[in-house]
């Protein structure tokens, strides 16, 4: 990508970023933490990566993707509202009763999202079938799942990656977002799951590790992963959970906590920085 198109992409995750904040803000419940580490995986995918039509949500040789860890549910929100599928006002009525965005995704209420998602280690699961109907049909459309390296303990996206490797899913790319934390501590401390890339090669996947916030890496990695042939691809992006707001990165607490009205001020003033600093480079 040449520095102008890199330049959008920032900004708008910089704008994902601030959606997250202000649809947790308004709900007071949800999770930030994560939904900004993805942030710029999220932007990639939807701004570049996947064949989407907002317009045509349910268009059946669209890419599919899976937010297996269902609770980072904001920063997909976010993505997707500035990708044109509803209104960004949408954001500020997360979580309230009769709303159209929930805590977690829910695909027959929200457009945009493919798989209802929420217990940990299932999407991946959903995405591996969606990825073999694919082969069936004979169609040529990409299923991507982001899984957290928290949620990758679970034992059923070990069952998943046996079948998906098993199966060939070559159309089948998963994305973890490891950013070293989760709800209870550090992942190391709660269930040790590293080294990642080597269970996910052992498993029979083509294996990628990538800063998750640079976009030329990101970039590199998809673009490798739609090349592998008989195996399914897994990118392994090293992030920083709450990045760009300055009391959120790396600190576990921010994992499902809201922010109050003085942190939701500094929060949108740290991500205002970075937008104008974007502008003005």
């Amino acid at each position: 990508m040449n520095k102008t198109e890199k330049k959008e992409l920032q900004k708008q995750a910089c704008k994902v970023r601030m959606g997250a904040i202000e649809g947790v803000y308004n709900a007071k419940s949800g999770h930030p933490g994560g939904s900004l580490s993805a942030a710029d995986l999220f932007t990639y995918l939807y701004f570049k990566e996947m064949k989407v039509d907002p317009q045509n949500p349910k268009d059946e040789n669209r890419d599919r993707f899976v937010l297996s860890k269902g609770h980072c549910a904001p920063g997909l929100y976010a993505t997707l509202a500035l990708r044109g599928y509803f209104p960004m006002d949408e954001m500020k009525k997360l979580r309230h009763i009769g709303a159209m965005l929930q805590g977690h995704p829910d695909m027959k209420g929200t457009p945009g999202i493919d798989m209802s998602t929420g217990s940990l280690g299932q999407g991946v699961s959903a995405a591996c079938g969606m990825a073999a109907a694919g082969k069936m049909d004979h169609k040529d459309y990409r299923v991507y799942s982001m899984l957290g390296d928290g949620e990758i303990e679970e034992g059923q996206v070990w069952e998943a990656a046996m079948f998906a490797a098993h199966q060939n899913l070559d159309n089948l790319c998963l994305v973890v977002d490891n950013n070293g934390l989760q709800i209870d501590g550090t992942v190391a401390e709660v269930g040790g799951p590293e080294p990642i890339d080597e269970k996910f090669r052992s498993f029979g996947f083509d294996v990628q590790v990538i800063d998750g916030h640079n976009f030329d890496e990101i970039e590199t990695a998809f673009n490798h992963a739609k090349t592998v042939k008989g195996q399914p691809s897994v990118i392994i992006a090293k992030t920083v959970k709450g990045k760009d707001v300055s009391y959120m990165e790396n600190q576990v607490g921010w994992h499902g906590t809201a922010p109050n009205a003085e942190q939701y001020e500094t929060a949108m003033q740290d991500l205002n920085k970075v937008l104008a600093g974007l502008e003005v480079e």
